[in-house]
């Protein structure tokens, strides 16, 4: 592909991520992770990294549209400080060894991984399976278990979090949205150390093609950043639009999709 055909695709996936994040309610890695590895696949980047590359640079660009987010919800009181303080070590930590696990795996069975676990998201929401309200106030030894588990699993499959934590936060007794800001502000450090270690880890690896940073592809970190901020506006205008049932349901079928894609 020319240099302006690669960046032309780049700049409308971040259309279509942004679009979809927008009009889903999701962070965008789902969304991400999966349409990367096919422009790597028509850019004939090497098997080997294409998964691990697609990983890092989704981390990469959840590393500023989460802070848009983060301060968005910080401005409007929406994040428990306390309970984000009590997860942060463990989100950092669990975030670092989930890029190390990713690094030991090869592009196939982190692949497959992803898959797994984009099925079962696709099936909790179809199943119509929202977090379930606690009230039991978690100890700082369970709150960073959860952050590692959270922080871990996260960078492992490029997304930031919120699949996770909103559940974990409501359990805690959050409301939905204390749930969803605190969410957002965990996503940040997620993101920021996973995309991090992901360039340590590839850094030097010499089948990445030319562009990557270690496993960061700064072109398509360009171009989704720039596109997808403007079009998760459109995103979120269609959302109001069509029946929370319809997208709920539309998405888990995108996702099972893509699921079954990686798995076969």
């Amino acid at each position: 592909m020319s240099l302006i055909a690669t960046l032309s695709s780049y700049l409308a996936l971040g259309a279509v991520a942004g679009t979809m994040a927008g009009l889903y309610g999701v962070g965008g890695g789902l969304i991400i992770v999966p349409a990367l590895l096919a422009a790597f696949g028509w850019q004939e980047v090497a098997p080997e990294v294409a998964m691990h590359l697609a990983v890092g640079t989704s981390l990469a660009t959840i590393v500023v549209t989460g802070a848009s987010s983060a301060w968005g919800h910080h401005r409007r009181g929406s994040i428990r400080r306390d309970w984000f303080l009590a997860l942060l070590p463990g989100l950092v930590l669990g975030a670092i060894a989930g890029v190390f696990i990713a690094g030991n795996l090869s592009g196939g069975r982190l692949g497959t991984l992803f898959g797994l676990f984009v099925i079962l998201v696709a099936l909790k929401m179809a199943l119509g399976r929202g977090p379930r309200p606690g009230g039991v106030q978690p100890g700082p030894a369970s709150m960073g278990l959860a952050g590692a588990v959270i922080g871990g699993v996260s960078a492992l499959f490029g997304i930031g979090g919120g699949t996770l934590s909103v559940p974990w936060l409501s359990r805690c007794g959050a409301t939905m949205t204390q749930a969803v800001g605190t969410s957002s502000a965990c996503g940040l450090p997620i993101a920021l150390f996973g995309a991090a270690t992901f360039v340590v880890v590839g850094w030097g690896n010499p089948m990445l093609p030319a562009g990557a940073v270690g496993f960061v592809m700064m072109p398509a970190f360009l171009g989704i950043v720039i596109a997808s901020v403007p079009c998760a506006r459109l995103g979120v205008i269609l959302a109001h639009r069509l029946s929370a049932r319809v997208l709920r349901l539309s998405f888990a079928a995108l996702l099972a999709v893509v699921g079954l894609k990686f798995l076969l």
